[in-house]
């Protein structure tokens, strides 16, 4: 029997005192919210803080869980032929509490924008669906099924 295989992920919606969202230029992606995948025997609260300190140089205080997003399109190796698994990623809220902004190599820039215009600096649909539901927290986790190459949203529910 073969089991599925998904990578775990997450992000963060990352604040500073000035209430301004942290957001990285990643090589292939443009600019979106810092994140990435957790590796084995870690949790998802160590993985979102090493991501965003390795990203970013930022050190940051997690928040609360407010998204779960389901790539359920068909991924591939470089290779193009290898497939790896679906993504599940949990987005968080968060605060910065110390740190300077750095690059690496997951991030080609990185600096803290105004709430209101982060939506206007991101390129990728699928990255704008996630920071629009996650920036519009109401209370509720929102659940986002999509897949990408072509960009489809396939379900948006809230628990």
């Amino acid at each position: 029997m073969n089991y599925p295989v998904h990578i775990v992920a997450v992000s963060g919606l990352i604040e500073n005192d000035e209430e301004k969202i942290l957001l990285v230029k990643s090589p292939d992606r443009g600019w979106e919210i810092p994140g990435g995948q957790i590796e084995t025997g870690e949790n998802l609260i160590n993985g979102l803080k090493r991501e965003i300190k390795e990203e970013t140089g930022i050190i940051i205080e997690i928040g609360k869980l407010i998204a779960v997003h389901s790539n359920i399109g068909e991924m591939f190796q470089p290779d193009g032929i290898s497939p790896i698994g679906t993504i599940v990623s949990f987005g968080f809220t968060g605060k910065a509490i110390s740190g300077e902004l750095t690059t690496s190599d997951e991030s080609l820039e990185v600096n803290w924008f105004d709430r209101e215009k982060i939506l206007d600096v991101i390129d990728e649909e699928f990255t704008k669906d996630k920071v629009r539901y996650m920036l519009n927290y109401d209370g509720r986790v929102v659940y986002l099924v999509f897949s990408r190459n072509p960009y489809i949203l396939h379900g948006v529910q809230y628990f």
